[in-house]
């Protein structure tokens, strides 16, 4: 019974989120580059993340500036730190997560 749920659920994984990932591949894209990134910069202290623009060309810092640092904060539950790089994380992360959340729940509606 158990060996019959687990193909299940990994057919369930086949239909459901493979699909879902080639639908959205650039965003797939972006998010596993950021991952790597993140993963790399937290164990390796190795930096491939793409620097800001803005600040690169102006030496004037965006709005966006500090969201990746507050990002990897938030990941060590140092909230005060992931504050001070940049306040904004805390608007940004739950808009982006009830987006995706609700961008998948719409897509498994519509695939079933």
């Amino acid at each position: 019974m158990q060996k019959e749920d687990h193909l299940k659920d990994k057919s369930n994984f086949r239909k459901i989120i493979i699909p879902y990932l080639k639908k959205n591949i650039v965003i797939t894209g972006i998010a596993g580059y950021y991952f790597i990134g993140l993963i790399l910069y937290l164990f390796a202290d190795t930096d491939i993340l793409i620097p800001c623009i803005w600040y690169t060309l102006f030496d004037i810092r965006c709005p966006g500036c500090g969201l990746t640092r507050a990002f990897i904060h938030l990941l060590s539950l140092d909230f005060t730190a992931a504050w001070h790089s940049n306040p904004l994380i805390f608007i940004v992360l739950p808009g982006m997560s009830y987006y995706i959340i609700r961008d998948f729940v719409l897509f498994v509606k519509k695939n079933k």
